[in-house]
């Protein structure tokens, strides 16, 4: 801003936003659809929708951004990552708007699990086949929001980056009217762009060794079968001597991409729905011409009026469609001592990060170990909550949390470090997060599991799973093609 008596104007946080509710109210696929090339555009998508304890509904609000009016982009191993992020936060306070969805404007985006380099002593991988960076997020003032509960849609619109009044109201109403007549437009209309497969850029990627493994063709991984079995035992030999606990290992499935990476999200929609699930355009707004597009059943944390929630997810069992079969295998889950012990070490270890930034004493395990179904799997899921101290914001929050526990392993950084060590690649996106901070203090971010980066012709699909002490190195290899089912289904489709 050109006029230096604003820089240091904050926003006038009772400014009540333009809203217009659509009616009636239109699929999150067709909004999709129209704005899918616009810049930034991201979609933080509850594609199936899950009750969980007191019959709160999970996966009930879905949202839809394009076109921010400022961008960030971190570069793996920047010191002080999210220091922008709190900067851009500290600048645009709003207040929320009662009986609206939650994310009524705000910061949300990309955080790579390779984050964990700038806060913790990590090693790199030797191999960063997609070189995407550790942060990027946008600043979107208008939000296309969908309660599926009520089955209604608004946009809402903050007119930022504007701080006085009268400019932010007509920005406000522009932009809502901007947006409405994208979605309003006949079939087809709007900026489409199509991102496909493209051979030469397939050839330009600094590949880690792959091997050729059982399962669609032309799919390889950075590990053989007997290679992962044996990092298995090699986690299991860190924990006999007393290194950690458990440890998150990941191998990291390819795939040459067979059409453009808006058809490759809704084809993972179709066949394996998730109350986590998203897609993000970073072409437009970074350096990396990539998407992220992810079926995500797990959320990392979530805030709402001060109360922080986690939700990690530990044991798996796949679903068959057969249901005596599902039944053997639901009670085999809920039964399982080794799926219970994982679990509930990463509840001790998100009790303990929670610590950190909440109010003494209000750190409470809400939901252990309970049983959810999805699409092609089921899960043990437990919930933390506690009260985030008024001295804390959302950016100290992600400092003491992330990466989450769920895909590291406790101790965490010790996990990290053996994580660094047996994987050849980088995870990048997976792991990480895709979701929302807004700049009315509430916020929304999964863990990027079940997640797909299409980037360079290729579709990179990681796929992991928890190892304990108890854990049988070949059954943890068969665990992870459970996870990747869903994922390998939308990839063939």
């Amino acid at each position: 801003m050109s006029d230096t008596s604003l820089e240091a104007e904050s926003v006038n946080s009772t400014f009540d936003p333009v809203v217009l509710e659509l009616t009636p109210a239109p699929s999150v696929e067709s909004c999709f659809q129209r704005l899918a090339g616009t810049r930034g555009c991201l979609l933080l998508d509850s594609s199936m929708k899950i009750i969980g304890p007191g019959a709160q509904p999970l996966g009930r609000y879905s949202f839809l951004m394009a076109d921010p009016f400022e961008t960030i982009e971190v570069p793996v191993g920047a010191p002080r990552p999210f220091q922008a992020v709190r900067e851009l936060l500290s600048r645009f306070q709003t207040h929320t708007v009662a009986d609206l969805p939650p994310l009524q404007g705000g910061i949300a985006g990309l955080l790579c699990y390779d984050i964990n380099r700038s806060i913790e002593n990590i090693a790199p991988p030797p191999y960063d086949e997609f070189e995407l960076p550790a942060i990027v997020v946008g600043a979107y003032d208008t939000v296309i929001a969908w309660d599926h509960q009520q089955d209604r849609t608004w946009i809402i619109s903050q007119g930022l980056p504007e701080l006085r009044d009268h400019a932010r109201r007509t920005r406000a109403r522009t932009r809502a009217e901007f947006f409405r007549n994208i979605l309003s437009a006949p079939k087809a209309a709007g900026p489409f762009v199509s991102h496909t497969a493209n051979g030469a850029d397939a050839e330009r990627v600094e590949r880690a060794p792959s091997f050729s493994i059982e399962g669609p063709a032309c799919l390889t991984s950075n590990f053989s079968r007997q290679a992962y079995i044996n990092a298995v035992q090699k986690c299991i030999d860190y924990i006999y001597a007393g290194d950690v606990f458990q440890i998150n290992l990941a191998q990291r499935l390819l795939h040459p991409s067979n059409c453009d990476s808006v058809e490759l999200y809704r084809r993972l929609r179709s066949c394996n729905p998730s109350p986590f699930s998203g897609y993000f355009d970073l072409s437009q707004i970074s350096d990396c011409d990539a998407q992220i597009i992810s079926a995500s059943p797990e959320r990392l944390c979530s805030v709402r009026n001060g109360i922080v929630e986690t939700r990690p997810i530990k044991g798996t069992r796949r679903r068959t469609g057969r249901p005596m079969v599902d039944i053997q295998a639901r009670d085999e889950l809920l039964a399982s001592r080794k799926d219970r012990a994982e679990n509930t070490m990463i509840v001790d270890l998100m009790r303990n990060d929670l610590s950190i930034v909440c109010e003494p004493d209000s750190v409470r395990v809400m939901q252990l170990c309970e049983l959810e179904e999805y699409q092609s799997v089921m899960h043990l899921v437990s919930s933390v909550q506690g009260q985030l101290k008024t001295t804390c914001g959302l950016v100290d929050l992600l400092y003491a949390i992330f990466p989450g526990g769920s895909i590291t392993g406790a101790p965490k950084v010790r996990a990290m470090e053996i994580i660094s060590e047996l994987e050849p690649t980088a995870r990048g996106a997976y792991c990480g997060a895709l979701g929302y901070l807004g700049f009315d203090g509430n916020a929304d971010l999964n863990l990027l599991i079940r997640t797909i980066t299409a980037s360079r012709g290729w579709w990179q699909i990681p796929v992991g799973g928890g190892i304990v002490s108890h854990s049988v190195a070949k059954k943890e290899y068969e665990e992870t093609w459970t996870k990747a089912a869903g994922m390998l289904r939308a990839v063939t489709m």
